[in-house]
């Protein structure tokens, strides 16, 4: 009799390595919304951005967890749409596992015509489209060969984001000591002066964690590569427990630099605040070295994007829920080969449409689709929360041994995650700039569970 919760065989690779799990899930975050968008968050919390991102990033830690547990102990390439459909049904599946896809695809778009953008700045020569076909075609010609080559494609991506991350940390607090050249220690001054730790009340933290709750998605992808590796059970565990930590220092702890060393109102929404730091600490050419990082930081993402989409409608095909011709492997597994090239190309094709709707019509067109994912991630992670809930019950009942990464608090602080969701999007839908995203995303929600209705109703019937 088969185990409804034994994981099953994946005809795809088994050839990323516990290093490159490690760095995808630390990579994934670590993107142009840290980079420059935290400028937007420190503008409406001043020093309070602090409190912003601890918030927010705890809430990302108990998706984290919860989805590490889940991972571990039934790892699979559709991760927490798996997860979703073994919970509560087909239905859900269905939902989160499209859902999440058309985030991936719509996002991609922005990744590359921001890497567009800041590589059409160095080489004007070069239309901006003209790049964004170059980095089209790299990467999905990463992702058509062995999954191998894209471990390490993103490895060193991600080794270099974090290794800017470190430094910055490290010539932060030297600047904040009066240790570097020039400089004096500077105190609390910046953190106590211009109104405040919390210049706009908890209001203005409240419309921080607004401003930043969306830059910790990403994360997820690291548990849809796990079923990849060699052991997917163990290394997801580790790649969460390593990777969670690691990226509330690298936020919370460069916030923190930041508004230690610079006064608040200083900050400009849109510029990074990275490069207003190095360059009043002194370091030479700031604004290149960022525009650099934040380059490395769009491609990765692009890159750990496109296969993050091509594995999720990969698995909605081996469930019935995409299309059967999906499902085509690469070659021996054994061999390097086990890659959904049809998955891959389906998902850069339609990527490659959002990217020519951003070109052309980036205020009308794509606007909506943008908006129409806005608030998308909080969906599925309602769903990963509600999926736990009910899998972790069973979990213990059935196959306890697998359980060897476990959510903290259980139940009650999957409970609380769920309530923080909950209070994010009721907070959005009072906010005027934030509102449109909700209506769109509930829009795009709604249809996609019609979809799921529908198919439900005529399963029924056969």
């Amino acid at each position: 009799m088969h185990d409804p919760l034994a994981p099953e065989p994946e005809p795809l690779s088994h050839g990323l390595k516990q290093r490159h799990l490690t760095m995808l899930g630390l990579g994934g975050v670590i993107g142009a919304g840290l980079f420059v968008g935290s400028g937007v968050g420190i503008a409406v919390a001043g020093p309070g951005i602090v409190v912003s991102y601890l918030i927010a990033g705890a809430l990302a830690m108990l998706v984290m967890r919860m989805l590490g547990e889940m991972s571990a102990a039934m790892p699979a390439s559709g991760a927490f749409s798996v997860h979703a459909e073994r919970a509560l049904g087909r239905w859900a599946g269905f939902s989160v596992g499209w859902l999440y896809w058309f985030l991936l695809v719509v996002v991609l778009a922005v990744e590359a015509t921001g890497a567009a953008r800041i590589a059409h700045g160095w080489a004007p020569g070069v239309p901006q489209w003209g790049w964004v076909l170059v980095f089209m075609v790299v990467f999905t010609l990463a992702n058509l060969a062995a999954v191998k080559n894209f471990g390490e494609f993103e490895f060193w991506f991600a080794a270099l984001k974090v290794g800017a991350i470190v430094l910055f940390l490290i010539l932060g607090v030297l600047a904040i000591g009066g240790l570097l050249p020039d400089t004096d220690p500077v105190g609390l001054t910046n953190l106590t002066g211009q109104g405040g730790f919390l210049p706009n009340g908890w209001s203005g933290v409240v419309s921080g964690v607004l401003v930043v709750v969306f830059a910790f998605g990403g994360l997820e992808v690291v548990t849809i590569a796990a079923a990849e590796s060699d052991d997917p059970a163990r290394n997801v565990a580790r790649a969460v427990r390593s990777a969670v930590w690691r990226i509330l220092l690298f936020y919370v702890g460069s916030m923190l630099v930041i508004v230690t060393l610079l006064p608040w109102t200083s900050m400009e929404p849109g510029e990074s605040p990275y490069v207003a730091v190095l360059d009043a600490i002194g370091v030479p050419a700031a604004g290149q070295i960022m525009n650099v990082v934040v380059f490395v930081a769009l491609l990765s993402a692009l890159n750990a994007n496109l296969y993050g989409s091509s594995r999720m409608v990969f698995s909605l095909a081996e469930r019935g829920e995409a299309p059967k011709g999906l499902l085509k492997v690469s070659g021996d597994r054994a061999a390097g080969g086990g890659v959904p090239r049809r998955a891959v190309l389906a998902s850069v094709a339609f990527g490659f449409v959002s990217v020519l709707l951003n070109l052309k019509w980036p205020d009308s067109v794509f606007l909506y689709m943008l908006n129409a994912v806005g608030a998308v991630l909080l969906f599925v992670w309602a769903l990963i929360a509600v999926s736990q809930l009910r899998l972790r019950r069973r979990i213990e009942r059935e196959a306890p041994e697998t359980l060897t990464l476990r959510m903290w608090g259980f139940p009650w602080l999957t409970w609380v995650a769920l309530a923080a969701m909950g209070v994010v999007l009721v907070l959005m839908l009072l906010d005027d700039t934030a509102r449109p995203q909700v209506l769109w995303s509930s829009a795009a929600t709604g249809a996609v569970l019609l979809v799921a209705w529908v198919r439900e109703l005529r399963t029924s019937r056969n």
